[in-house]
């Protein structure tokens, strides 16, 4: 697929859930957060559809997000629906880590093939103060359990205010290169005011090669993750919906007042 300015649009990203099992800063409404009701989150069928017409429209890649994905009940059996479709080159899975030693190796089984994990910091009062009560030890034994199962390259996912000079990413980069792992570093953003920059080690916010389309939690098609932007995938159905936000994507995100990161996925 390309979109009208030219850019290969090859890559979906997936929110399942608008749950988590933290309270991060950065991303947990201090209030006026209402999580979804259950009806209105799409049933694991519905997103082998849509996954499965996006794929036959151009796409190669697949992300799982959230929330938390793995918060999910039965996620796994969702990796391995989504598995099974012929096409899919890349399926991925972003997460904070925390039950990921218990389901890695069934994640792998189920044909996921990767993980990103979120980790603002080694030090664990820091992580605690970070997440609202998070224990790092969870997350360290994910990420090995991760690393054991043969989810490779398990890559981290580094929140910064500024740069990957302050203290907290610079413990992150050096816990990432004694462990063999690859480190990403992503300026906070702040969707309703458009703050976003590129990310250091990765390709997000980089919009003149964007290759992405999302399906938030509530079952809208996004082109941007900073835009208003959204097709419901019930009321047009999985191709119209994608063709309809492959004809609206922007040519760069400006900002979006009408959803959570929790719901749309980051």
């Amino acid at each position: 697929m390309q979109d009208r300015f030219g850019r290969t649009i090859d890559y979906l990203r997936v929110a399942i859930t608008d749950r988590c099992n933290l309270r991060c800063r950065y991303c947990e409404p201090r209030s006026g957060f209402r999580p979804l009701r259950h009806q209105d989150i799409l049933s694991f069928e519905e997103i082998v559809v849509v996954a499965e017409t996006a794929v036959r429209m151009g796409v190669r890649k697949v992300r799982l997000t959230g929330g938390e994905p793995l918060v999910r009940r039965d996620a796994v059996r969702l990796v391995e629906m989504l598995g099974r479709i012929p096409g899919i080159e890349d399926l991925a899975m972003t997460t904070n880590g925390t039950l990921l030693a218990e389901h890695a190796v069934a994640l792998k089984r189920s044909g996921l093939g990767r993980v990103n994990v979120s980790l603002d910091t080694v030090d664990p009062e820091r992580y605690r103060e970070i997440t609202d009560g998070g224990d790092i030890r969870a997350v360290l034994e994910g990420i090995e359990a991760a690393k054991k199962a043969g989810l490779l390259p398990v890559k981290l996912n580094c929140v910064v205010t500024r740069s990957s000079r302050e203290p907290d990413a610079v413990g992150v980069a050096k816990f990432a290169l004694r462990n063999g792992l690859e480190a990403r570093f992503i300026r906070k953003m702040d969707t309703s005011t458009g703050t976003f920059e590129v990310v250091e080690g990765g390709k997000g916010g980089d919009c003149p090669r964007c290759n992405r389309l999302r399906i938030s939690s509530d079952g809208m098609l996004r082109p941007c993750l900073f835009s208003d932007l959204a097709f419901p995938v019930r009321e047009f159905g999985a191709k119209q919906a994608i063709e309809l936000a492959l004809e609206a994507k922007p040519e760069s995100g400006t900002r979006c007042t009408r959803n959570w990161i929790r719901i749309t996925g980051g």
